[in-house]
């Protein structure tokens, strides 16, 4: 193929292109189309085509227009004193209604408008308020508040929260209140006057990186609603790291969950009487830490009230650190992979004396040898009469009574007649559901024998002629 022929393949192939490019993202490449032409025609400026490539209206370029950033409230233009040393509650009241009342780009959820990812800096200052900073107005999201410290003055509105995700206004008829607001790197101290997120009714909202502390009813409320998330939080009512001489006075709880499908990962709880407390359903504990006030002195760990009759609740990868789980009526819930240190042990209470759908399998167990059982049932308020499908097993104590729903026991016998007692691995009285056994009997003969009678958690086995061997049995109350 000589030059000319060349050339012209040349410029067919690119006039295809340029065609195909302009189909694709309108009259704004036309120019382009033409600049090609002109360059096949003269072969005399390869510098300006190259040059061309990097110009806002090349074939290259995005098709998109820039957008504005989302806009960023910061509260020392709004007269904040970010020392701390004046009330800065105005500033803080004033940059959030400018925030809830910004620009919108349409809806999350219905109602919900879309506030585009404005952020309410704190700009690493320390403010202190006299009232909560409150939400509003009701259907707003895609909002963040990040970046400093939030203090409750001495003439704080007592009994509520710094910070509190519910509509001033009652004339709300959305089926959620927020949707998707995020707090982040927030220390909050409440001062001893109330509690410090309130969360209401509202939608997959984050709670991240907050320390937050002197709360004397909750650190963290979530009332109704989904998906609030906290995570790599830190919460104490008393700033301590441990075996503090005013334990015993602990008092509020460090996270209340009042609603479903939460999630709470990778907190530490350093200090209240109750660390979590649970009356949901389907709402899940990983990686929490609880040495909040230990069990010795009337603390709970974790405490998962009944709801309506469903639990299902998940908690795992947790560290119970002197202080344990209280479980009421539990249907539905898995709690494995922990570890429980200083006698800390699970705590079965039955209100309706339903226990159904439980898992309490793979942890670990370590105690002072006081013959604390590592899970118990609570026989203040009645039984469990209504058992099935409770599984508790494959834990592992150390220091502690290990107490199960399946046992298994080998028995050297030499007679006719044995009476194995499983009370001290079982944990409910006088219930076997299924049970093995095998008997390995010495010698040549084939002995008969036949299970007499199961009841109190003991098996009596006997057989037609005396036999020296070992039974082995495995009992069963959960299946």
């Amino acid at each position: 193929m000589d030059a000319a022929g060349g050339a012209m393949v040349l410029f067919v192939a690119v006039a295809m292109a340029s065609f195909i490019i302009i189909h694709v993202y309108g009259d704004t490449l036309l120019a382009m189309d033409q600049y090609f032409l002109v360059q096949h025609d003269t072969h005399h400026q390869p510098k300006a085509f190259k040059a061309s490539l990097y110009r806002p209206n090349s074939m290259f370029a995005s098709p998109m227009q820039a957008t504005s950033p989302p806009p960023v409230y910061h509260l020392t233009s709004y007269g904040a004193d970010p020392t701390g040393k004046t009330d800065s509650t105005e500033a803080l009241v004033k940059a959030l209604s400018d925030a809830l009342d910004g620009p919108t780009n349409g809806f999350l959820m219905e109602g919900i408008l879309n506030l585009g990812g404005a952020k309410i800096e704190l700009d690493g200052g320390n403010y202190l308020i006299s009232r909560p900073l409150q939400f509003s107005v009701a259907g707003r999201g895609n909002l963040v508040i990040q970046g400093g410290t939030i203090k409750s003055s001495d003439n704080f509105s007592n009994g509520t929260y710094l910070i509190d995700l519910s509509p001033s206004s009652v004339n709300n008829s959305l089926k959620y209140n927020y949707e998707f607001v995020t707090l982040r790197d927030l220390l909050l101290d409440s001062n001893f006057q109330g509690g410090g997120i309130r969360v209401v009714n509202s939608l997959r909202i984050s709670i991240d990186n907050c320390y937050i502390t002197h709360f004397t009813t909750n650190g963290i409320l979530v009332q109704g609603g989904h998906e609030t998330y906290i995570r790599n939080s830190f919460l104490g009512q008393h700033i301590t790291a441990g075996g503090d001489a005013g334990e015993r006075n602990f008092s509020g709880t460090a996270i209340n969950l009042m609603g479903n499908d939460n999630a709470v990962t990778d907190v530490v709880i350093f200090s209240a009487e109750i660390g979590v407390m649970v009356s949901g359903e389907a709402n899940t504990l990983s990686g929490v830490h609880c040495y909040n006030k230990a069990t010795g002195y009337g603390g709970t760990g974790i405490y998962l009230k009944v709801p309506s009759g469903l639990t299902q609740t998940r908690i795992v990868n947790c560290y119970l650190d002197y202080t344990g789980i209280v479980v009421e009526d539990p249907v539905q819930v898995h709690i494995s992979s922990s570890f429980f240190l200083g006698d800390a042990y699970i705590l079965l209470k039955p209100v309706k004396g339903v226990a159904i759908g439980v898992n309490i399998v793979d942890n670990m167990f370590s105690g002072s040898n006081k013959g604390v059982d590592n899970v118990q049932l609570d026989k203040q308020n009645g039984t469990f009469t209504k058992i099935d499908q409770v599984v508790i097993d494959r834990n592992n104590v150390n220091g502690m009574n290990l107490k199960a729903t399946v046992a298994r026991r080998s028995v050297q016998v030499n007679g006719s007649s044995w009476l194995v007692d499983f009370n001290s691995v079982l944990l409910f009285p006088n219930l076997i559901k299924q049970l093995h056994y095998t008997l390995e009997a010495k010698g040549n003969s084939f002995p008969k024998h036949v299970l007499r009678n199961v009841s109190n958690n003991q098996v009596l086995i006997e057989s037609n002629v005396p036999v020296e061997g070992t039974i082995y049995i495995t009992s069963d109350q959960g299946s």
